[in-house]
């Protein structure tokens, strides 16, 4: 667990050479209700001070030409969750999408989303699927946000979509392969996460990605998610690439871990 050192806006600096960088920057967002209620707010305002974090990541890992950067913004978990403060997350969705657009052309960021539909209200879903239509051919930091995510759902849905095929006679199962799998994930044609980064001081992956972080390195820091600045990134960034990488073997793996058996 390590924690980023306070740092002005224009003393950021990286100093991590582009090809030690992560490709793709996986964040799981928690803390903001705790936030709020330590700053003696509703937790409601904890999710809306979120969306500064989530706005200042994302243009910085343009900055920093980061492949990918994947939020977990609701899980599958997350519907628990009091109907007030649900209706208010699907408002600043739909929010977000709307006014974040001249900022994610300007910045050429391609907005994707992975999990379920159901349950998101249909006014955000169209917000969401204009913003990913109008960004569909930017070239620059792939944004990828996870709403009504689960990584069990995700594999269960791959398995159903495998078994289907094995039904009808088009798959045979002995053909089904670890790449085969990837291609029916909601990830597909995604690269596997790198780095995963959690708020809040949690020491779990809470159902985000359980197949696509088989080889990420974790970065921990006590800060809730509107906390999190440049400097954390920075730092985050820094701590991977100081990292010797194994894959399961004795020396540094492969660009590929799909090429290697423990």
């Amino acid at each position: 667990m390590t924690e980023a050192p306070s740092t002005s806006a224009h003393e950021r600096t990286l100093e991590v050479p582009v090809e030690q960088r992560p490709r793709h920057i996986a964040v799981i967002m928690d803390g903001n209700g705790r936030w709020a209620q330590r700053q003696g707010l509703p937790r409601i305002e904890g999710h809306r001070r979120g969306v500064e974090s989530v706005r200042r990541a994302t243009e910085e890992c343009s900055r920093l030409d980061i492949g990918q950067l994947t939020l977990y913004c609701l899980s599958s978990e997350n519907w628990k969750r009091p109907a007030e403060e649900l209706d208010f997350l699907m408002h600043l969705l739909e929010q977000y999408m709307i006014e974040e657009r001249s900022r994610i052309m300007n910045n050429n960021i391609r907005v994707d989303v992975i999990g379920r539909r159901e349950g998101i209200p249909a006014s955000a879903q169209r917000e969401l699927d204009k913003t990913i239509e109008m960004s569909r051919a930017n070239r620059g930091t792939r944004l990828c946000l996870a709403i009504n995510y689960g990584g069990r759902g995700e594999l269960l849905d791959a398995v159903r979509s495998l078994a289907a095929d094995v039904k009808a006679g088009a798959l045979e199962p002995d053909a089904i392969d670890e790449s085969l799998i990837d291609e029916r994930l909601y990830t597909a044609g995604m690269a596997d996460p790198d780095l995963l980064i959690r708020t809040a001081g949690e020491m779990r992956i809470s159902n985000f990605l359980l197949w696509q972080i088989s080889y990420a390195e974790i970065w921990i820091t006590e800060r809730c998610w509107p906390e999190f600045r440049e400097p954390d990134l920075h730092q985050a960034i820094r701590d991977f690439a100081a990292r010797e990488r194994r894959f399961g073997g004795l020396t540094e793996a492969p660009t590929d871990p799909s090429d290697l058996s423990l």
